[in-house]
């Protein structure tokens, strides 16, 4: 029975939130002097900032001008390497670079404005697509045409892609 708890009273709890207002109150803070030194650190931070952006953005865009000639390279390889298997008698290697060529025109060509091609460019090379299954007639077949077709494509495809670079 000795150990009787205490119970805080609510005038003790009073009496520390008032001292603590009055230390608070008491404090007098420079808020102008506050204020000037969140502004440089915003200043100086949008100081470095701002340029790295700008460098990053034209990094971007490099990058997406240097992916869209990679991707234009890539398909002009691929058809001239049908075409130099035409030419040495490997028919089948020639019809399956030729498909993959018309392949990925046709998505390129179904891309509209995530494509490599300009708007132009898309619709110039659709009549390309309507040749796509005689071309690979042809090779199927083995047939000596297919290397004049192929040329003729390669020709139409060189001087479409490269007349709006």
């Amino acid at each position: 029975m000795k150990a009787v708890e205490q119970i805080p009273n609510k005038s003790d709890a009073t009496i520390k939130s008032s001292v603590l207002s009055e230390r608070l109150s008491s404090i007098n803070i420079p808020w102008r002097r506050v204020a000037l030194y969140v502004s440089l650190c915003l200043g100086f931070f949008l100081l470095g900032f701002l340029p790295t952006w700008f460098k990053a953005n034209y990094a971007i865009e490099q990058r997406d001008a240097a992916q869209r000639e990679v991707r234009l390279g890539q398909l002009q390889s691929t058809l001239g390497s049908a075409m130099v298997d035409v030419q040495r008698g490997e028919y089948e290697p020639a019809r399956q670079l030729t498909s993959d060529f018309y392949t990925n025109l046709r998505s390129q060509i179904d891309a509209a404005n995530a494509s490599v091609f300009t708007p132009a460019q898309r619709e110039t090379l659709r009549p390309l697509l309507a040749e796509r299954d005689e071309v690979i007639t042809l090779l199927a077949r083995s047939d000596r045409a297919a290397v004049d077709r192929l040329f003729a494509i390669y020709s139409s495809y060189n001087k479409i892609t490269s007349s709006a670079s």
